[in-house]
């Protein structure tokens, strides 16, 4: 086994620690952070890990997997398993922790008939990790953010479950230039609202390039903003609610849109 690292100031473990609490950090060096056997696996096949931590326990368990990616960029550390558990984001961790390179100046690739996502102002992590891995299994070819919470905060990413590696995810926080990118590639967009007169969208015919506007959990989206797009949608309700969750609208939404 490696030389087991037991000090909370080993450099690579202070990183972590930083990286995890800290978008400023996260900026800063151009990394973020991950924990799980199975996410890490999705990173690697990526090509994003830089470094590979595990610990004593999660060595012996899953060195022979990890370790026949390609990590020729990858630096590998073994801590102790005490050090795991302190720099663990979960209760019950499997001791399998990266660090990953944030990747640079990512745009949406528009193709023809393309589905996207945007997601305007959502604040809370849960949602956009939940909408992106959602996105990723319905097919849609891109999710943008704009105005949102940290796409690689360590909550964000373990919500994706995997899915940010395989997902198309951009964040565009100018709006005049994220509905000009928009314009450009011909992609009509909808504002998802709760509104008796936006039309229905079960009754959407959505053909050509489309993008659905989802707005933040408490306030929707801004109405110049939702005027902005080229129509507004909503999903039509008959029970005693008239709202859903976010996560839960954007579901039904995306689902309209590959119909």
């Amino acid at each position: 086994m490696e030389n087991i690292i037991t000090s909370k100031d080993n450099p690579t473990v202070k990183l972590y620690q930083k990286l995890s609490s800290s978008k400023k950090e996260r900026l800063q060096y151009g990394l973020f952070v991950l924990e799980g056997l199975r996410i890490t696996e999705d990173a690697l096949r990526d090509g994003s890990v830089s470094h590979l931590i595990l610990t004593e326990n999660a060595y012996s368990k899953t060195a022979d997997e990890l370790l026949q990616a390609d990590l020729r960029d990858t630096k590998v550390l073994v801590i102790s398993n005490e050090l795991g558990n302190r720099i663990a984001s979960t209760d019950s961790t499997q001791g399998v922790f990266a660090i990953c390179r944030i990747p640079s100046g990512r745009t949406p690739a528009f193709c023809d008939d393309g589905r996207y996502v945007v997601l305007y102002g959502l604040q809370d992590p849960g949602n956009v990790g939940m909408i992106i891995r959602t996105a990723d299994a319905l097919g849609i070819n891109g999710v943008i953010l704009s105005g949102s919470c940290d796409l690689y905060s360590p909550k964000v990413i373990r919500s994706t479950m995997g899915s940010v590696f395989r997902m198309a995810v951009s964040v565009i926080n100018d709006t005049d230039a994220l509905f000009a990118l928009l314009e450009e590639n011909g992609v009509e967009s909808s504002a998802a609202v709760i509104d008796k007169d936006a039309v229905k969208v079960t009754e959407c015919s959505f053909t050509g390039r489309q993008a659905v506007f989802i707005g933040n959990e408490g306030n929707g989206l801004p109405a110049d903003v939702a005027h902005r797009c080229t129509r507004r949608v909503t999903i039509p309700m008959s029970g005693n609610i008239n709202s859903l969750n976010a996560a839960m609208a954007a579901g039904i939404l995306m689902w309209e849109l590959k119909k």
